[in-house]
């Protein structure tokens, strides 16, 4: 079982990982701004970001997977099924962590802006070191399920060729008639060892960090 179950499915989690960590970063960083533009007090700049949210976050993943990885071609080159779904999943990934990021901004007392802008800080100055560290703090255990949520969405990466964990678990599944469920049962089993200790090490985080539950 170790060498026909298990190792193969295992095979898989490298990419499981990138795929998850890369449209995490990815939407994180275009996240940010997509987020200041929704609280934006342009009304054009401020509906264009919330249009663009309610594209990302309305469209299924996999329809994004499977629209980019068939439909989008520039010239006679075409997306690679692990580009298509990195790209696909940062799309959906930036829609959701930019609502994430526009809660916590909404959430920072009015006060604070105040203060930082009494203290003659400039618009990037006062986002980097007083707003963005508070929000950070605030929304850590929202980003922490967000990922482990995409961690699970990766799988959807299996639909076009992407030889992730589920990849991989189907693939040992249909080479093998005596297989059965046992190989999706191993995948799930690494899917809850890579999940649970990052739920566990963001608790323990929130119980250290002053005004957490423990504080």
């Amino acid at each position: 079982m170790l060498d026909t179950i298990v190792i193969p499915v295992l095979m898989g989690l490298p990419l499981t990982l990138l795929l998850s960590a890369s449209a995490f970063l990815l939407g994180f960083i275009f996240g940010i701004p997509l987020a200041l533009a929704s609280v934006s007090n342009m009304p054009l700049l401020r509906g264009l970001a919330r249009f663009l949210v309610w594209v990302e976050r309305g469209v299924p993943p996999l329809v994004w997977l499977m629209m980019l990885y068939f439909g989008v071609r520039i010239g006679t080159l075409k997306l690679t099924s692990l580009q298509a779904g990195i790209l696909g999943l940062t799309i959906v990934s930036m829609g959701y962590l930019s609502e994430i990021f526009r809660s916590g901004f909404q959430a920072i007392p009015h006060g604070q802006f105040e203060a930082a802008s009494a203290l003659g800080l400039g618009y990037t100055t006062r986002y980097r070191r007083v707003i963005f560290p508070q929000v950070i703090s605030t929304m850590t255990p929202s980003l922490t399920t967000y990922f482990i949520g995409l961690l699970k969405d990766s799988t959807l990466a299996s639909a076009i060729g992407v030889a992730e964990m589920a990849f991989q678990a189907s693939l040992v599944s249909r080479q093998s008639s005596q297989a059965g469920v046992t190989p999706f049962f191993v995948a799930a089993v690494f899917y809850i060892l890579v999940s649970v200790p990052i739920a566990v090490l963001t608790r323990s985080m929130e119980h250290r960090t002053p005004g957490g539950v423990n504080e």
